[in-house]
């Protein structure tokens, strides 16, 4: 089990009581699986990448990542664990405009102190990975917008991370772009054996997921009935 979300509740203050985000969510996904969370705008799901992600402390519940209790940890002890153990691809890629698609890589690994010969090796291997390779040298304004989100799903991968965590990576995508992108997480899972969570709004290829959940009201439901949806 590479990513657990046990019995996760999170509120935030709203006047004078608190409104719930995250009302007692379990979730847990497998190295090599890929889990889509789908559901209404303000459900919570964001939240619930947020709180996967280590980014914001539940109000009470657990979230264990590549076997590590999240609880009690400092921001510090957190900030590595993103660092060595999670990637996570926005849904705008906000690349750094100056940098060439495999200096983009690049930086996210310098952060986490790696050798500085082996970071261009592994970038190139990783925008090849993404059908990039020949896109390496190639600043953002240089490349579709689905060029630059796969830049930003090899961003993330940059430091294998066990958990990729995956917000609306199709929302500014046509339709042929969305597909091409959403197969390429559901390969790279598969081969790279990440636990992926993948928040989206696309029901369209849902199929093929290793599973659905539905979040409304803070609530995931079932997955047995989810994967109907």
């Amino acid at each position: 089990m590479t990513l657990l979300v046990h019995d996760v509740t999170l509120t935030y203050p709203d006047g004078e009581s608190r409104l719930t985000a995250l009302d007692a969510v379990d979730l847990d996904v497998p190295a090599g699986t890929l889990t889509a969370v789908v559901g209404p705008s303000g459900s919570g799901k964001s939240s619930l990448l947020a709180v996967a992600a280590t980014l914001v402390v539940p109000d009470s519940g657990r979230v264990v990542v590549a076997g590590q209790d999240t609880g009690g940890m400092s921001a510090a002890q957190k900030s590595a664990l993103r660092r060595e153990h999670i990637g996570i691809v926005f849904q705008q890629p906000n690349l750094l405009p100056s940098l060439t698609a495999a200096e983009q890589l690049q930086v996210m690994a310098h952060l986490s102190g790696r050798p500085s010969r082996q970071l261009r090796r592994r970038a190139l291997e990783l925008l090849d990975a993404v059908g990039l390779a020949d896109k390496a040298d190639k600043r953002p304004h240089q490349l579709s917008g689905g060029q630059r989100q796969r830049v930003n799903i090899a961003r993330a991968l940059m430091n294998e991370p066990a958990v990729l965590l995956v917000d609306e990576p199709t929302s500014a995508l046509d339709h042929e772009r969305g597909a091409a992108v959403l197969d390429l997480l559901v390969t790279l899972t598969r081969e790279r054996s990440t636990a992926t969570v993948l928040v989206t709004h696309d029901r369209a290829h849902l199929d093929r997921m290793d599973r659905t959940v539905v979040m409304t009201d803070g609530r995931l439901s079932d997955p047995v009935a989810a994967a109907r949806v």
